[in-house]
């Protein structure tokens, strides 16, 4: 476990849990019960925010279980909050943005940006149609009194990842390292670098045979490039 006042508790693939240092909590792409990597114990969570990076399975297929059990706001890109509402989800708890946006939400002591990330976003319903869901997205969460946390979303690397760590100078970086439909670990080492985060946390990886990026091989890869940054891998259930 690192010194981080946050407590960031990986989930499997890119789920993520963040207790704040004032004990609210924020669960980042609710993928639960139909995560084979995520412990049951966290399958019926209730926290006091929901961020969704984009609109694939993987990222929402509990988002509306999860919002049941929740009572604080939704926060994601402005088609899928919209979708949301259509679902169920009260609008008043909607939280719909676009890139270069912020939002404060002052309850749970957060202002969330919303930053770029190139990757597709869609959700295929139970009719078989396809829904389009906007453009896929990252999120910058800059908590009171404790750490700046980029977390990339699916993505690949891209050269302006270097203005999100001049405008918001995160301390971590949550980014997928799987390849195959995100960057691998050797791209996931140069936006460590991009955004100049202490800290990096991998993610998207190991759920399908698919997904073959490690973290030995993101840490390698980190050292290979001579970055000054602590890579922190838990376990599914355990913090970083």
């Amino acid at each position: 476990m690192s010194s981080l006042k946050t407590k960031i508790t990986w989930l499997g693939h890119a789920t993520f849990l963040f207790e704040l240092p004032n004990g609210k909590t924020i669960l980042l792409d609710p993928w639960l019960a139909g995560n084979p990597d995520c412990p049951e114990e966290f399958h019926n969570i209730a926290v006091d925010a929901i961020l969704v990076t984009h609109g694939h399975f993987d990222h929402v297929g509990n988002l509306f279980d999860a919002a049941k059990r929740s009572t604080g706001p939704v926060v994601a890109n402005f088609e899928i909050a919209s979708w949301a509402g259509k679902k169920g989800v009260p609008e008043e708890r909607l939280v719909g943005m676009n890139k270069g946006g912020s939002v404060r939400l002052k309850e749970l002591g957060v202002t969330v940006s919303l930053t770029h990330a190139q990757h597709s976003s869609s959700f295929d319903e139970e009719d078989g149609s396809r829904t389009y869901l906007g453009e896929a997205c990252g999120f910058v969460l800059d908590i009171d009194d404790a750490e700046i946390i980029y977390i990339a979303g699916d993505t690949n690397l891209f050269s302006d990842m270097k203005l999100i760590g001049d405008i918001y100078e995160p301390d971590v970086a949550i980014l997928p390292i799987g390849d195959h439909f995100t960057m691998d670990p050797e791209q996931a080492a140069m936006a460590t670098d991009f955004v100049g985060a202490h800290y990096v946390i991998p993610g998207h990886y190991a759920t399908f045979p698919l997904l073959t990026g490690t973290p030995e091989a993101l840490e390698q890869a980190l050292a290979r490039r001579e970055i000054k940054a602590t890579m922190l891998a838990p376990r599914p259930g355990e913090v970083a």
